[in-house]
């Protein structure tokens, strides 16, 4: 069973935790999409926006825990305001069967 996590994090972040997971076989796939926001970062490029990433990620959930980690310990969330990570539910229907690496 697959289990979505995601991710909405500054831009500079994001890219970082993207190439860090792409690199991970336990990730199945790692999608990212950059925009902006005027909420969630402490640093502002444009007035009152800064660029932002969002992560999804897909795993197996026997991965969930680890991989949750590793975004969480990649992006420094401990330390800085670079964003928020959560986990969503079960994927109980896919067409999805395995890994693409």
């Amino acid at each position: 069973m697959f289990i979505e996590l995601g991710s909405m994090l500054s831009l500079k972040v994001g890219k970082v935790v993207y190439e860090e997971l792409e690199k991970d076989d336990r990730v199945n796939y790692v999608f990212l999409e950059t925009g902006r926001s005027n909420d969630l970062f402490e640093d502002r490029q444009f007035g009152e926006f800064g660029e932002a990433a969002v992560l999804t990620v897909i795993v197996d959930k026997k991965d969930e825990k680890e991989i949750f980690e590793k975004i969480y310990e990649t992006s420094k969330l401990s330390q800085e305001d670079n964003g928020i990570q959560y986990t969503s539910s079960s994927l109980i229907k896919t067409s999805f069967q395995g890994s693409l690496n």
